[in-house]
């Protein structure tokens, strides 16, 4: 099975893609010569990563039948600082809010997801690290930041 999607150029810099009978659309800022329509491409990496690793744990948590109230991520991309502009590290905040007996199975959720499931993280992991933290209700339970800068280090 093969991903496919459709890209056209709509005038100055917008470009909508079809993906999967979904229109996105891509353009820059008036300042470049867009019209601001919609997001720079870039950021739409960190958007999949984040829908990956979201979708997977919603699903594990799911099949453990462990309940949660709310959950978020934050997912941040380290720009290069000269062209071809790239990222070279991402780092993703899992923020859950729920009852306190979920607390480990979302904490699993992520790092299963991390370890084993998400492949846009695996694919990226292949070229920069990616790191995660993650808290409950406020309280943050896991960080692996340091480590992965340990050991690139």
């Amino acid at each position: 099975m093969n991903h496919e999607i459709e890209t056209q150029w709509m005038g100055k810099m917008q470009f909508n893609a079809l993906i999967n009978g979904h229109t996105v659309i891509m353009d820059a800022p008036e300042r470049v010569g867009g019209e601001d329509q919609g997001p720079i491409p870039k950021p739409f990496v960190l958007s999949a990563l984040s829908g990956c690793t979201g979708m997977d744990i919603v699903a594990i948590l799911r099949k453990a039948a462990k309940q949660i109230d709310g959950f978020t991520m934050n997912v941040v991309g380290e720009l290069s600082k000269q062209a071809p502009m790239q990222y070279i590290a991402i780092h993703i905040k899992y923020d859950f809010k729920g009852p306190v007996e979920s607390q480990q199975a979302a904490l699993d959720a992520v790092n299963d997801s991390q370890e084993k499931y998400c492949g846009v993280s695996d694919m990226l992991k292949k070229v920069m690290p990616v790191t995660w933290e993650v808290s409950y209700n406020g309280e943050q339970i896991f960080n692996n930041a340091s480590v992965v800068a340990e050991k690139a280090n």
